[in-house]
């Protein structure tokens, strides 16, 4: 249950209920908001509070919103929760992740289509055990699989580690943890993790236990055509939707 304003208003992202989609997008920069939103008709700038800015618009008639996290996975949960309590119920994040594997291994794709997240942070035990899986919703991630097919792009499907350090990753060196840093990564790799981000994890546990839908789709190139899959598989979900 989130916190509301005495105004009415979802105390972090200053979003009150009607202002915002079922469906909604979720970057992790604010300013990736601006270019999410101009692939909307009709956007307007709903809030802007601290990392947490919200666009709404229209595909096919129907409301879609825009919503930033910001960078890690406790902001990522109070933006959830959050928009769910303003009646939000499907999320795609689009962002950027760096790969895992071996390069030689992904030259052929262009991102990921995440189908669940490995838990390596610390917020979402003090949601659920950590014995519970973080996983996307599989109708999310067959929507975002047939639109990147029908542009012909080739986005892999599979897991991605979220974690809480960035600099952890890219300079354990520097790190007195530094062995364990690098036994686990080199586990993931083993365990062909595709991905490394910071958000995956909260948002899909969030939406599991909200009875809630997400995925992701994390992108190695052109951020213009990744949003237009997210789009495409917005509107094959809501063609969907109309029939129930």
């Amino acid at each position: 249950m989130a916190v509301f304003t005495k105004e009415g208003r979802a105390y972090h992202i200053q979003v009150a209920p009607g202002e915002i989609g079922r469906y909604v997008f979720l970057p992790g920069d604010p300013f990736r908001t601006d270019l999410i939103a101009s692939f909307l008709d009709d956007a307007k700038l709903v809030a802007h509070n601290r990392e947490h800015k919200t666009w709404t618009g229209y595909l096919n008639g129907q409301k879609v919103s825009v919503t930033s996290t910001g960078m890690g996975c406790p902001s990522t949960a109070i933006a959830v929760e959050e928009l769910i309590a303003c009646g939000a119920d499907t999320f795609i994040r689009i962002g950027t992740a760096g790969a895992v594997r071996d390069p030689e291994d992904d030259k052929h794709y262009d991102g990921v289509i995440v189908t669940g997240a490995v838990r390596d942070e610390g917020t979402t035990i003090h949601y659920i055990p950590a014995e519970y899986p973080a996983v996307a919703d599989r109708f999310v991630v067959d929507a975002l699989a047939k639109a990147a097919a029908a542009k012909g792009l080739h986005y892999a499907e599979g897991i991605s580690q979220s974690k809480d350090s960035f600099y952890g990753e890219v300079a354990p060196e520097t790190s007195p943890a530094q062995g364990r840093l690098e036994e686990r990564w080199q586990a993931w790799r083993r365990g062909n993790v595709m991905c490394s981000e910071m958000e995956c994890a909260a948002l899909f546990i969030v939406s599991s236990i909200r009875k809630c839908r997400a995925s992701a789709i994390m992108n190695w190139g052109d951020m213009n055509k990744t949003i237009e899959i997210a789009c495409d598989a917005v509107k094959a979900l809501m063609e969907t939707d109309n029939r129930e």
